[in-house]
């Protein structure tokens, strides 16, 4: 008799951090303003998993923040993401998603350049995927997604997102890839004053070139036929049109250093009702000047524009955003580490009262003890 068996893998990583925070103006008001001051507590713990097979990876976290001057406020975000890929031999099952509560102001400012109000956000997002590989070079790629958001507020709008895509990678050469899909992407508001849906099928093709074993580059786009309807108190709003997106970006590695270049033209669900197209460009790098030190920088500038829906209170009008982010990280001790960053954002709006720009800083400690693991 013939026995198999898997070898396992399991390990825990918990930490804690502690930061304080300085910011200027936190909400990005060009109205007159005062600081705000705050601190930030991070429990956090890692689990990753891993079998011949089988991998999978967690983390649960939470921020008790607390804020005080321009803003009195104290929230608690919560980060729970999951991720599984389970490998046969022709195929390759994928999951993504988990649940995320965070303020408005830090992860969909950063998303998509629109400041919304001093709000909580609670999301759920799912992402199944699956690869077939066809032959040595080509292989058959499908996936679904599926997100619901909801504010803690009235005065945004909760929204759900649902779609999917499917297409074909081919390896061209050892240096190229193309890859050509097809998708579907269903929005719609679930509690708005003015109801919204819109869905936008489309067609996209990429292109992946490796320069070489360093330097890496990607070319994608293709168009979206949106339809979209507005529920008013006069009858229903449609509209139709055909909107080009495209994108591009390159790696590069160094000995030392990492250094990504991008931009990309996307649609993107916002809280106030209605879909949004971002045109983002992003410069990122990271540099180990020694085992302990590491400095980095980012630096995001979003040109945003309404692109269809109707805003809750009025029109939607082009905005700007940049922001610029260097952040310098110290392991000081063996279970020890210190970070130091600095933000500066800019927004302007086209709008009577528009510029408006803030300062802040951060300084943050994170002990991380010995994490538990254990094989068989």
């Amino acid at each position: 008799m013939a026995y198999q068996s898997e070898a396992a893998e399991w390990s825990l990583s918990p930490s804690i951090g502690l930061k304080g925070v300085y910011n200027s103006n936190l909400l990005l008001t060009p109205l007159p303003h005062h600081d705000t001051y705050g601190y930030w507590v991070t429990p956090s713990a890692e689990f990753v998993g891993k079998t011949e097979r089988l991998d999978v990876s967690s983390k649960l976290a939470a921020d008790v923040v607390g804020y005080f001057g321009e803003e009195n406020r104290q929230f608690t975000n919560i980060v729970a993401p999951l991720s599984m890929h389970y490998r046969m031999e022709q195929d390759l099952f994928g999951f993504n998603g988990g649940f995320t509560r965070d303020n408005t102001l830090l992860g969909e400012l950063q998303a998509t350049g629109v400041v919304l109000q001093f709000a909580q956000r609670n999301q759920w997002t799912f992402n199944p995927t699956w690869t077939r590989t066809v032959t040595e070079k080509l292989s058959i790629q499908s996936s679904v997604q599926l997100s619901d958001t909801a504010y803690e507020t009235a005065r945004l709008a909760d929204h759900r997102v649902v779609g999917g895509s499917s297409g074909l990678q081919y390896q061209l050469t050892e240096r190229d890839q193309i890859q050509l899909s097809g998708s579907y992407t269903d929005f719609r508001t679930t509690d708005a004053l003015f109801p919204f849906r819109a869905n936008f099928p489309g067609i996209n093709m990429s292109l992946t070139h490796a320069f070489d074993e360093s330097l890496t580059g990607t070319v994608h786009g293709g168009p979206r036929f949106l339809s979209s309807d507005t529920e008013t108190p006069v009858g229903s709003i449609g509209a139709k049109e055909t909107v080009w997106l495209a994108g591009a970006s390159m790696t590069k590695k160094f000995e030392r250093a990492l250094v990504q270049v991008m931009f990309a033209r996307d649609l993107s669900p916002s809280g106030l009702g209605l879909l949004i197209q971002t045109n983002r460009g992003e410069v990122s790098g990271i540099y180990a000047v020694s085992e302990t030190l590491t400095v980095g920088l980012n630096v995001v500038g979003m040109l945003t524009t309404a692109k269809a829906g109707t805003t809750i209170g009025g029109t939607f009008p082009e905005s700007r955003y940049v922001s610029v982010a260097p952040k310098l990280t110290w392991q000081f001790l063996e279970w020890w580490r210190a970070e130091v960053s600095y933000m500066y954002r800019w927004r302007d709006t086209d709008s009577a009262i528009s510029s408006a720009e803030s300062h802040a800083t951060t300084f943050m400690v994170t002990y991380s003890p010995p994490h538990f693991s254990f094989s068989h």
